[in-house]
């Protein structure tokens, strides 16, 4: 799973994300992020650098692109799991691939408030209101978004770069992720192409399976947070802090041979003929939150406030793990997981 790594060089990622300087101005971390962005989306195009499509035989590689990533950077993971996800919807609902300069986005939160409407006009589908959470909203020039239309929610695709597409100031307060740009965007009249029919977007097994990619930028951001944890560990041998890094080596380890095996079955069954997707996708994002979740602790509590306030790159990948994760809903995925699992079918 991890040979595709050495695709991803240092001189591409930088030598441990944000600079220093960057690392405390949200501002100057969206701009470096999107300058990283560009770059990685340029070696994708000229095939420097391959994510392939999952299901395609190649999803293991897939996931280790995305750990890879993930483990230097989470804000600029964020934004090239984004461009590489969108470049597989497009696949899969048999569409035009991103052109070799487009920098894509998948912008499908829907919480509660305005949210999108769109309308079909003579000159063509219109798209009117506000997206929350827009990834890159600064730095791609093009988005799959999701809007509710009069026969049901839909998937567009639209130009960001323009009139009728606005981040929001001030709508991204984050100082995990700052450099995810991920604002709310103020959408006007905006032309858009619909890409899939109604519900579309959510039915096709590819959703499942690029939930899970989401999960492999997780994993990378926990093996980054374990770093000060295994230097202390080697500098000055101790038995509790031998306990916390055993501990959390024991969990990531069985995460990557999880994300291995959802990687496997993916590439078996590409189409869901089994109806197993959606079960694979929750466990496999369940688990792995819990991991980052206990990386965190374990990491924490045996190096204490040390690295957190004299190490930028520490504390910022504890911020960003801290947020990422959170696009796991807890009980509410919870839930759904043991509605399945009680059903006689999945009993085993």
């Amino acid at each position: 799973m991890h040979e595709v790594a050495s695709q991803l060089s240092a001189d591409l990622l930088g030598s441990g994300g944000l600079d220093r300087d960057s690392g405390l101005r949200p501002g100057a971390a969206r701009q470096e992020v999107a300058q990283r962005f560009a770059s990685v989306v340029a070696d994708i195009a000229s095939g420097a650098v391959q994510f392939p499509l999952p299901g395609s035989g190649g999803t293991s590689q897939r996931f280790a692109a995305l750990r890879a990533v993930a483990q230097r950077d989470l804000c600029l993971a964020r934004l090239v799991e984004g461009h590489v996800d969108a470049t597989a919807i497009l696949a899969e609902l048999q569409e035009p691939s991103p052109g070799p300069t487009e920098r894509w986005g998948v912008w499908a939160a829907e919480p509660p408030g305005e949210g999108v409407t769109a309308t079909r006009t003579e000159a063509g589908w219109r798209l009117e209101g506000l997206k929350q959470y827009c990834s890159g909203a600064h730095s791609c020039s093009r988005a799959l978004i999701t809007a509710t239309a009069e026969d049901g929610r839909r998937l567009f695709a639209v130009r960001t770069d323009g009139p009728g597409c606005e981040p929001v100031p001030g709508t991204w307060q984050a100082i995990g992720m700052a450099g995810s740009d991920s604002p709310d965007v103020r959408i006007t009249d905006l032309p858009a192409v619909p890409v899939g029919g109604v519900e579309a977007y959510i039915r096709r097994p590819g959703f499942q399976h690029g939930g899970i990619g989401v999960a492999a930028c997780w994993y990378g951001g926990a093996l980054a947070v374990t770093e000060p944890l295994r230097s202390a560990a080697q500098r000055r041998p101790d038995p509790h802090t031998d306990a916390h890094l055993g501990a959390v080596d024991m969990q990531l380890h069985a995460a990557g041979a999880l994300l291995d095996r959802a990687a496997a079955e993916i590439d078996q069954d590409p189409h869901d003929n089994s109806g197993s997707a959606r079960l694979r996708s929750l466990r496999v994002r369940a688990f792995i939150e819990e991991v980052c979740s206990a990386t965190l602790c374990h990491v924490s509590r045996a190096t204490g406030a040390g690295p957190l306030c004299r190490d930028l790159r520490h504390a910022r990948n504890v911020a960003d793990l801290s947020v990422y994760i959170r696009q796991h809903h807890a009980e509410h995925n919870l839930a759904e997981l043991g509605g399945l699992v009680a059903r006689p079918e999945n009993t085993r």
